[in-house]
């Protein structure tokens, strides 16, 4: 009996495709003040990545709308890190996605997030070798899209027939 020689490249071809499949949907790692960070999340299988992920990185911040419908994702968040009993910034970046994870170095953090003009707080702690999480979630009443935020579905249309 002779042994199948053709099952293992085949097998080898068809794992490096879906590994290079992953490799183009990642989102990039961005530098800010020196700092690495990287956004996204804004479909299911980058979500799942950027959860996957987040345990290896300093710090994750995490940005929703309460109540938001599907598909409804906040963007253009301002993000400003800033040291917590000095008040000095450490890193000013525009998140467009739910998730964003940062390369902090260990220490005390305020963080500031800013969607349409509605400013949230939270502080940070960030250990060695251990990821720190921070949530920000906007109250559904606020007005996204007059205040250039979230837009409605049919803002979106009349945006696209423009073109």
């Amino acid at each position: 009996m002779k042994p199948i020689r053709f099952g293992w490249p085949t097998a080898a071809m068809v794992w490096m495709a879906c590994a290079s499949a992953q490799a183009l949907t990642n989102p990039p790692i961005q530098v800010a003040q020196g700092i690495e960070y990287m956004c996204g999340g804004s479909d299911s299988a980058e979500a799942d990545f950027m959860r996957m992920v987040s345990p290896r990185w300093a710090a994750t911040l995490e940005f929703s709308v309460n109540r938001a419908k599907s598909g409804q994702m906040p963007s253009d968040i301002q993000v400003v890190v800033r040291e917590r009993y000095t008040g000095r910034p450490v890193m000013e970046a525009v998140s467009g996605a739910p998730y964003m994870v940062a390369r902090l170095d260990p220490g005390s953090y305020e963080i500031e997030a800013t969607l349409a003009g509605v400013t949230l707080r939270q502080p940070l702690v960030v250990f060695n070798g251990v990821g720190s999480r921070a949530a920000f979630v906007w109250p559904s009443n606020v007005d996204f899209a007059n205040a250039g935020g979230l837009r409605r579905a049919e803002q979106q249309a009349a945006v696209r027939t423009r073109d």
